[in-house]
């Protein structure tokens, strides 16, 4: 077990970004010949709150609830249409899917109060082979509206951030453009939970990218109507797939313990559909299913899986979109040729974007590692815990052990900006705690911890870095957090 409280007296430099960062920054991806160069103009200031938290995921739902339930003036904002994030506009219907006996977990906190209040209203469907339960991902768009109107939380929707507001080292609000033109937002802390740190990158904090044909892969995540459920059901059960099939596409490692353990996975019918010659043998096809309804409906499909694209370049992500819609295609087809069950199956929806797993991760005052995540690492400022759940880079580990590892504050806080915090997935960390952090479950730990530490520090009238961790811990305690 890894003790982390040690740390606690550590001392970090922190720097200043430069103009020609900020201004050339672009180039760090692609190197563009060319500029135009922008006529200056005054920007009318739209609103101004205490804490603005850009992007409406499950981190910035939850940090957008915290700051507000610690006394904040807080604003939410989301570039769709609607809340949610990866559960409502990529489709993928489980903030944790890994729950089996043994998981340890927080059993309070907004992403357990999440899904009690969607299945409250519901917009559950139990996860096939465990504990987990899937959120509709339409319905879901109604429970986050509920609770943020609840919290009284104030919700932009439509609203793009594009630039940032910066004054003596410290952010004092971004640039948005919408349909409404564009427009300021002041704000006295901002909490990035864009995914892949815009924030933080546009006001020039350090920041890791994994290597493009390393990244994890993207997904189009879609629907069928039209199932016979009762028929799909028996073949799986005649046919029951193990974590130990997870192969074709992957190669995973495991701890050996998940080998036995029954999952919703597809491979080996799409290897027929292509050995059959029904679907080209290139085809990026293999994953889970999740969600059946009475209906007919199969939803919450995550089989088409792409990689070699960089999900914070424009060109990649245009033709990864299109890619996945052809794939999807042919999906449909080896599974209606193959499977039964999805003979007469339609296509239903896709979601509205990619689901996209790997691109930026910021460097932090405390950057996790592998050995955090796998060791049970404690800090002295945990702001809530994680059961030891890895899925990615080829490793899937499943917290079946009661073990798990704390949540550091650090990890949220960039070394160069003061007053701007990050949650989601790209806190600090290399690639196998990204693995653990990107998860949707510990994307509202780390969400709530920053909603709750930036309402405290304009309390305490310091900044985010110099806030009071134990008075952070207090608060969190006080809404159903488990820090330790």
């Amino acid at each position: 077990m890894i003790d982390r409280w040690s740390g606690k007296q550590q001392q970090v430099d922190r720097k200043n970004p430069t103009n020609e960062m900020i201004l050339h920054r672009n180039s760090v991806d692609q190197d563009y010949s060319t500029f135009y160069n922008e006529t200056p103009k005054l920007t009318p200031i739209l609103t101004e709150c205490e804490v603005l938290v850009v992007g409406g995921g499950p981190s910035g739902i939850s940090a957008a609830l915290a700051a507000k339930r610690t006394g904040a003036d807080t604003i939410l904002l989301e570039k769709f249409g609607c809340f949610g994030g990866v559960i409502t506009t990529v489709g993928m219907e489980t903030i944790g899917w890994y729950r089996y006996e043994g998981t340890v977990e927080s059993q309070g906190g907004i992403g357990i109060e999440m899904e009690r209040i969607a299945a409250k209203m519901g917009g559950t469907i139990k996860w096939p082979y465990n504990d987990s339960e899937c959120l509709d991902a339409d319905y879901f768009k109604i429970v986050a509206d509920h609770l943020l109107t609840e919290a009284g939380v104030r919700p932009i929707l439509h609203c793009s951030a594009v630039e940032v507001m910066l004054e003596n080292n410290q952010i004092i609000g971004i640039i948005t453009e919408s349909k409404s033109g564009r427009l300021a937002i002041r704000a006295k802390r901002v909490i990035d939970c864009t995914g892949d740190a815009d924030i933080a990158y546009l006001a020039g904090c350090s920041y890791r990218k994994t290597p493009k044909d390393e990244m994890l892969g993207v997904s189009t995540i879609f629907s069928c109507s039209n199932i016979n459920k009762e028929r799909f059901l028996q073949y799986t059960e005649d046919n029951p797939a193990t974590y130990a099939d997870w192969s074709g596409l992957w190669t995973q490692e495991t701890s050996g313990k998940e080998d036995q353990l029954r999952t919703p996975y597809l491979d080996k019918e799409f290897q027929k559909a292509k050995d059959l010659g029904i679907i080209p043998k290139t085809s990026p096809i293999g994953g889970s299913w999740s969600s059946l309804t009475d209906a007919g409906e199969a939803t919450n499909l995550n089989l088409v899986y792409m990689t070699n694209y960089d999900c914070t370049n424009v060109m990649d992500l245009t033709k990864a979109e299109m890619e996945g819609r052809k794939e999807t295609l042919h999906a449909i087809l080896a599974l209606k040729h193959i499977v039964p069950g999805f003979e007469k199956a339609k296509l239903r929806n896709f979601g509205m974007t990619l689901g996209c797993r790997d691109s930026r991760k910021i460097i932090a005052r405390y950057n996790l590692t592998g050995d955090d995540v796998k060791n049970q690492a404690k800090f002295y400022d945990s702001v809530g815990i994680f059961p030891e759940f890895i899925d990615g880079y080829n490793i899937i580990i499943l917290p079946t052990s009661g073990r798990y590892f704390e949540v550091p504050y650090g990890c949220l806080l960039p070394l160069e900006i003061d007053n701007l915090l990050v949650a989601g997935r790209c806190v600090a960390g290399d690639k196998i705690s990204h693995a653990a952090m990107r998860n949707m479950a510990a994307c509202t730990v780390t969400g709530q911890g920053a909603g709750v530490a930036a309402a405290i520090s304009l309390r305490q009238g310091v900044t985010t870095s110099q806030v009071d961790i134990e008075l952070v811990q207090n608060e969190l305690i006080r809404q159903g957090v488990r820090i330790h």
